[in-house]
This record gives C-alpha cells, structure tokens and sequence, in this order.
C-alpha cells in the first residue's frame, strides 16, 4: 500500500462524545479547542493532566476518562521563540518525540482516534520547490529542513507517527488568531524591529481550528497540509498589520543572510499543497485562500482589540507602538 492510499483512508467513525485534550490546560491551540468544543451540544471536554512523556500516567488518565476522542496539541516549541530548544535538547526530544508517540501508541492500544497537531516546519524551498513556483510540498514528500532543532525533532517524529493507522497529523504552519497574544505569528512579528520578506503557507485558526473538529468527527486519518491554500509574504502580512491596526506601524527588511546573524537556528520557509487537505474536507467546511483569511483575521482583530483596549491605536499596549 502506498503512503496516499494509506493516508487517505478513514478510521473507524466514532460518535464524538468525550474529548481529551492535551495541551488543553496550557497550551494555545488545545485552549482554543477546549473553548471551541465547550460551544457544542453533546461533547464532553476534558483537559488532560498527564504529561505525553509520562506513559504510566497517560494510560491510567486515557482509562479514567475513557475518551471517544484525543486532541493532542501539546509540545515543545521554546521561550519566546525555537532557539530554546537549541539549548534543551533533552527536554524537546522527551516531548516532542517520545510523548507524541507514547500518546499515539496508548490510543492505538485502546482504539482511539488520536489527532495531532503537527507542524510544516519541516520543509524549505528547494530545486524541485522553488520560491514564487506554486509547487508546494505534498504529504508525500520527504522533510527536508532540519535547520533547527525544533524541526528535526519533528521531522524525526512525523515518519513514525503516519504508521499509527488511528492518528490524524495536521500540519500546522505560522499559526495566527484573532488578537495579540503572544504565540501568534503576528504578535510574533510585529514585535521585531526587522522581517525577512518571503512568502509562506500559513494557518488562520479561526478558520481551521473548525476545520480539524469536523476531520476528526469524520475519522479521517494520515497525514495533511494543514494551512489556507496559497502562500503570503511576511510584508503582506504586516501591510494589514498598518490597514487594520496601526497605521504608524513601520518596519524594515533584512535578508535571509542578515538574518542568520540574530538567530541560534535557521527558520523554515515553505508552501505547503493543499489540494489533498480540500478534497478530503467534509462537506460544509469551508476553508478560505490564505489572503481572503488573513483580510478577515484582521478584520476580526481589529474589533476585538478596540472592544479589549479601546480606539486604536492610540490604545494599544506600550509593547506594540513604534512612536
């Protein structure tokens, strides 16, 4: 069997009545997911207590709970940004790796549909991908980014974990959400008095987050591309950034190179294909181009900012002002 065949095939579709979440206490996404699912009729939410690299503990916590379903958005990607794993090496393997496959072995064991929210990170334009193609990398395609730790660990992972027959494997990319907090890619960037300006594939939470629920419901497995279709540029980004938000905002470019020179670890740049994500979408979902979310993100941000803070953007934390 190939890996697209084995891919694109469902589990066993089991009604979603109780959902355990790791990374639903302290993680971003799995809070989002938490929330998302508290909105809903019929669903039980737990947020997991155990650790993923504590085996003993996630059994007995999966046996107690006995769930229908497992999210599991937890993980190790570093403080404030993935130079910390450069220097906790250990402390990424035993989470990123050795728990997301004790999870997804545990599940396996019980017959449990496990979703993971994985990471696109693991690619970066090359010959057969170039910058600006529109070729974007498949589920079939091998990593090809190992510059940073973070992303080796997850390239390491994801080969292993596609063989779990029960486990959905999103790959996420640039995660961004309706507001400032600081996990987005927004916050994230806005921040820094430099960006380089290379287009990427990205994913707008608010949009798929509903998305993965309406995946795992329909017990669909393997791996998928899990961002908007198309690619935007770290300028476009912060372009909206000035129309919606701040329109004193500025920022200045740097390259790749000059880059380098403030990081520990390389970043990855990609575009991801999405065609394999559309197709096997349940019907009613709609996921829309990567520029058509981000207008609506900011759109969405913009009043939730001023309804938190006030008319912008005189209102806006200290931390966000350039004049």
């Amino acid at each position: 069997m190939s890996e697209e065949e084995g891919s694109n095939k469902k589990a066993k579709t089991t009604e979603m009545k109780r959902v355990l979440v790791f990374g639903g206490k302290t993680g971003w996404i799995g809070n989002l997911m938490c929330e998302l699912m508290e909105k809903e009729d019929g669903i039980e939410v737990f947020r997991a207590n155990s650790r993923l690299e504590d085996r003993e503990a996630v059994a007995a916590e999966l046996d107690e709970v006995k769930p229908t379903h497992v999210l599991n958005a937890a993980g190790i990607t570093g403080r404030p940004n993935i130079d910390w794993c450069e220097t906790h090496k250990p402390e990424t393997i035993r989470t990123n790796v050795i728990g997301t496959l004790n999870l997804a072995d545990l599940c396996y064991i019980r017959d449990i549909h496990c979703t993971v929210y994985a990471t696109g990170c693991i690619f970066v334009y090359d010959e057969k991908h170039p910058l600006g193609s529109g070729i974007g990398f498949t589920e079939e395609d091998t990593p090809n980014f190992d510059g940073s730790f973070y992303s080796q660990t997850k390239g390491y992972m994801e080969p292993m974990l596609k063989e779990f027959p029960n486990c959905l494997i999103l790959r996420v990319r640039m995660p961004i959400s309706d507001d400032l907090i600081h996990r987005s890619f927004v916050t994230k960037i806005v921040k820094y008095e430099r960006v380089v300006n290379i287009p990427n594939s990205m994913t707008i939470l608010t949009e798929m987050l509903p998305a993965s629920l309406a995946m795992a419901r329909a017990g669909l497995t393997g791996v998928y591309n899990f961002t908007n279709p198309g690619v935007i540029s770290h300028n476009e980004v912060l372009d909206l950034y000035i129309k919606y938000i701040d329109p004193t905002y500025t920022y200045k470019n740097f390259t790749v190179e000059e880059q380098a020179k403030v990081i520990k670890a390389p970043r990855s740049n990609n575009e991801l294909d999405t065609t394999k994500l559309l197709r096997d979408m349940p019907e009613g979902v709609v996921i829309n181009d990567i520029h058509t979310a981000y207008e609506l993100c900011f759109q969405r941000m913009k009043k939730n900012l001023e309804k938190q803070y006030g008319p912008l953007p005189d209102s806006l934390p200290k931390e966000f002002r350039r004049v």
